[in-house]
């Protein structure tokens, strides 16, 4: 239940016009944030120049109404220094200094949401970086540990050598093998020649029986 009335709070609602009370705040909290906007409208109207033109107006024509209107349609007196000017005057000032330190407030309220909001978007940030920074750190680490460009074409060019060194060996073997087979076949047929030529000389004459 918690958790879910804190879900329900918005960071855009200035913080002092929240209420603790959960009854009062699901009843009273519109209409509370409704005059709080009502507040911050009347101060942004009073800081424009159109409101200074405009009281400016009702004051000369206040002044010049009860000056050089005839009697009895004056509502203030000239002689007795314009008292219902003044009071009006006075009234208007007297509720927009609270009507604008209100309008203040809320703003105060929301700058503070906005900077917790940047304070903790700054901190993820910052997280962020050094978890990058050690990320770039290991990983300028484990380049160290592999192989150069220089070292691999080392090894490549071993390799090659070594290939070709097996390449030659294993020529030559057969080579060897080749000329070693060629003088047993030559000597075989060498052994085979005189064999051959004895055999002939040594066979026996046959004699017909009638000769």
């Amino acid at each position: 239940m918690a958790r879910a009335n804190k879900s329900e709070l918005r960071l855009d609602t200035p913080k002092g016009l929240r209420t603790t009370n959960l009854v009062g705040r699901k009843r009273g909290g519109r209409s509370n944030d409704r005059f709080g906007r009502f507040t911050e409208a009347i101060a942004r109207g009073m800081g424009t120049p159109w409101f200074l033109l405009g009281l400016t107006a009702l004051v000369v024509f206040w002044v010049g109404w009860n000056t050089l209107s005839p009697e009895g349609l004056r509502f203030d007196s000239i002689e007795l220094g314009f008292i219902a000017l003044t009071l009006v005057l006075s009234l208007q000032a007297s509720y927009a200094a609270p009507l604008i330190l209100l309008a203040q407030n809320r703003q105060d309220d929301r700058d503070r949401v906005q900077f917790e909001q940047d304070r903790q978007r700054a901190e993820r940030n910052l997280a962020d970086t050094e978890y990058l920074a050690r990320e770039v750190v290991a990983l300028r680490l484990g380049m160290k540990d592999l192989a150069s460009k220089d070292f691999l074409r080392a090894e490549l060019r071993a390799l090659l050598d070594n290939l070709d060194q097996r390449d030659e060996q294993e020529r030559r073997e057969r080579e060897a093998a080749r000329d070693r087979d060629s003088r047993e076949l030559e000597s075989r047929e060498r052994e085979a020649s005189p064999r051959d030529s004895r055999g002939t000389a040594t066979a026996p004459r046959e004699v017909h029986p009638f000769d």
